[in-house]
């Protein structure tokens, strides 16, 4: 039997963010690391090393705000491993 006690006891909650050019990592409060591409999320690519370093916890702690370049990411999204959505030209 599998059990699913690991829920009761998952934080996934922010703990720390660091980007660089190639990706992004996100430390949660329950110990876990999410890496991403940073390709994935094209407004932190094209940011510079000070937007990126400028962000804050938002969303009761399961978000993640860059203020600078107004991107949003959710501990949520990034533990599916969904890239930003592309955006068509209208």
């Amino acid at each position: 039997m599998t059990s699913l006690a690991h829920r009761d006891t998952a934080d996934i909650r922010v703990k720390s963010v660091q980007v660089d050019d190639e990706r992004i990592v996100v430390e949660l409060m329950d110990g876990r690391a999410i890496a991403a591409p940073v390709a994935w999320y094209p407004k932190l690519a094209n940011a510079t090393p000070e937007q990126r370093a400028n962000w804050l916890v938002a969303g009761a702690g399961l978000g993640i705000h860059w203020p600078d370049i107004d991107e949003d990411l959710s501990t949520e999204g990034l533990l599916r491993g969904a890239p930003a959505p592309r955006r068509t030209a209208a």
